[in-house]
């Protein structure tokens, strides 16, 4: 066990829609019960790809003890996995991530993805 960074599912925010799946490239997450969960923590690499598509805020990045981080793991999880993506977009202006560079944020309670030209509008107003 090593302290470090992971993605944290608050069970009762979580409303199972499923959207923090696909972000999580390593395949830490998958939905049982119809609630997200981290089911190996040894996949999650703690970065928080999948914290921008929560729509209640129900995920957040913990430090704690955890198991180490194994991208041998990582690794064979995604030969498992069927290839997929889904294109996100920027709340503010609609641009995609094939057009620009997003970020996840968190505004008014949401979970969303803004790109690096909107970002300053939302910090310096």
């Amino acid at each position: 066990m090593v302290t470090r960074q992971i993605v944290k599912i608050d069970e009762e925010l979580c409303n199972g829609c499923g959207l923090c799946v696909m972000p999580c490239a390593e395949g830490a997450i998958e939905m049982v019960d119809g609630k997200a969960k981290v089911l190996k923590e040894e996949l999650c690499d703690g970065a928080g790809f999948c914290l921008g598509v929560c729509p209640t805020g129900a995920l957040s990045i913990e430090e704690r003890e955890a198991v180490a981080f194994n991208e041998a793991a990582v690794e064979e999880r995604q030969s498992e996995q069927a290839p997929g993506y889904m294109v996100q977009t920027c709340f503010q202006c609609g641009g995609t991530e094939e057009e620009s560079t997003l970020l996840p944020c968190r505004r008014q309670g949401q979970s969303l993805w803004v790109c690096t030209g909107c970002l300053p509008v939302l910090i310096h107003g």
